[in-house]
């Protein structure tokens, strides 16, 4: 029964990867004003998880201790280099940049590591409890739906036709359900493994939220849309504090 909340839950994520297509039909201007917007609640939401649910369960057993620490700069540090070697140039509103051939290769490669990275730590969310889980799969959705957009529009300008940037998207997106698979897998060979994974996922997702989104927000300067993304920001927070009354 522990099986089936982390398999749906990344079945959703991959599915997730189709919504590419949706954006064809979009001017990249309208597009681009209503993705700012689901950023600020995607970053909102990240960080609500980390403080509302990941860091508190972490700290549930043995207090706030050194270890858990280190474990978020691993995080941190993790996600640093896989964005840094491999997916140096990602950039979750890429809708206007031209990419080479090469270049939409890489891109797909980083994305595969790290679609089964969030697969592992939906695992061992739900591991912790279903609450945690279910917080933790609305946060990676939420920012998996820009950064998708993004990855099939690298593909497209890489060279690869909407077909191909589909299933080529859809594969990549798979190796979230790889990486729940391996996540229940090594949780029942060591009791260590969710301990360590659930604050390597907080770090995580301040690196994603941090370095990633919120620099994209900042590119706005209108007050109003400021406003509004802050706004946002601010419902993202409270999604995850609502989610707490789950449990």
């Amino acid at each position: 029964m522990e099986w089936i909340y982390p398999i749906i839950s990344v079945v959703i994520v991959s599915l997730v990867s189709f919504i590419g297509v949706l954006t064809l039909s979009f001017k990249i201007e309208k597009l681009r004003k209503v993705l700012i917007y689901l950023i600020s609640f995607s970053a909102g939401a990240l960080f609500g998880n980390v403080f509302l649910h990941l860091l508190p369960e972490s700290a549930s057993g043995n207090g706030f201790n050194i270890s858990i620490s280190l474990s978020v700069l691993f995080g941190i540090v993790v996600f640093f280099v896989l964005e840094k070697v491999i997916h140096w140039q990602h950039c979750h509103m890429p809708i206007e940049k031209e990419h080479v051939h090469d270049f939409a290769y890489m891109n797909l490669v980083g994305d595969t590591l790290h679609n089964f990275i969030d697969g592992l730590i939906i695992a061992a969310s739900y591991l912790v409890s279903i609450p945690v889980g279910i917080a933790t799969t609305f946060a990676v959705v939420l920012h998996e739906i820009p950064q998708e957009i993004g990855e099939f529009g690298v593909l497209l300008h890489g060279g690869f036709s909407k077909s191909k940037a589909l299933i080529l998207n859809f594969l990549s997106a798979c190796f979230a359900i790889i990486g729940a698979l391996i996540g229940l897998w090594l949780s029942g060979i060591s009791d260590n493994f969710v301990m360590i994974l659930i604050p390597f996922a907080a770090g995580g997702f301040i690196y994603i939220a941090g370095s990633d989104l919120i620099p994209e927000l900042h590119k706005e300067t209108k007050l109003f849309r400021s406003v509004l993304q802050a706004v946002a920001f601010v419902f993202g927070i409270i999604l995850m504090w609502l989610l707490l009354m789950i449990g």
